[in-house]
């Protein structure tokens, strides 16, 4: 069914037409101005603070986070992470440049291939987009470089996210999406799906008994990259912007990912 046929059936049932001219330039005009609602006071606070109550709030719903100071040190703390949670060291990987720049060599023991996820993948590594420190939440937009399986399949999902993408509110994350996404002929921003991740999967619908990995990974680790300078107290960096692809604007100078067998074919988000 069509955008229009759906309308136009909401429109029937609520026994009116289209909205009169006034109304529908009051709705986009509030539409184009993104009016904020209320923000929590507790993510106003200087920016390592911020970075402290988004790694607090990970931890607090179950996820694990380790920090690196430089790119180059992911592939080690993907594999020291695997051998703490004595799990083999093969992965599926976000076929996303930033990942496919690492070092892996470095680390020959693990094996990886970038591609979107298969239900027999034990373990995906993803691309962290963006991040909520107020509630310690992941923002993961589907695309061709950051598939959505990635985020379900898989009984254990890492994340590597930059200390740089992480933001206090969630109308800063919005905000991100729609300065990186806009397309220039619809005007739209928004991709097939926008997960919204905090903790690992988990549900306690059974006699309110917590079931980790109810309906997605069991486990969540994000490394968490230290890509920015001292930023003025309150307020972050600009975070670096990505293209409408997913890759990033200035991404790293590219190197063949090594370590495991890559796919060329580009996954479907």
């Amino acid at each position: 069914m069509t955008k229009d046929a759906i309308l136009g059936a909401i429109r029937r049932g609520l026994k009116r037409g289209p909205l009169p001219a006034d109304q529908r330039a009051m709705l986009d005009g509030r539409l184009a101005t993104h009016p904020r609602h209320l923000i929590p006071a507790r993510s106003r606070v200087p920016r390592p603070e911020q970075l402290a109550l988004f790694v607090r709030n990970v931890e607090k719903e179950f996820g694990t986070v380790a920090r690196v100071t430089d790119a180059a040190e992911i592939p080690a703390a993907i594999a020291d992470y695997l051998a703490q949670q004595n799990l083999e060291p093969r992965f599926v990987l976000a076929p996303h440049p930033d990942l496919a720049a690492l070092p892996w060599s470095d680390r020959p023991l693990l094996r990886f291939e970038a591609r979107r996820a298969d239900p027999s993948d034990a373990v995906s590594v993803q691309h962290g987009y963006a991040a909520i420190a107020e509630t310690g939440t992941l923002m993961l937009p589907s695309d061709a470089t950051r598939p959505t399986t990635l985020n379900l399949l898989a009984e254990t999902e890492i994340v590597v996210l930059r200390a740089s993408r992480v933001v206090g509110a969630y109308e800063e994350a919005w905000d991100i999406l729609r300065r990186e996404r806009t397309d220039t002929t619809t005007g739209g921003f928004m991709p097939r799906n926008v997960m919204l991740v905090t903790g690992p999967s988990r549900s306690a619908d059974i006699e309110q008994t917590l079931e980790l990995g109810a309906h997605g990974p069991r486990r969540l680790h994000i490394v968490l990259l230290d890509d920015e300078a001292q930023a003025p107290e309150g307020s972050p960096p600009e975070a670096p912007a990505e293209t409408h692809d997913g890759a990033a604007a200035k991404p790293a100078r590219p190197r063949r990912a090594r370590g495991g067998a890559g796919s060329t074919t580009p996954p479907e988000a």
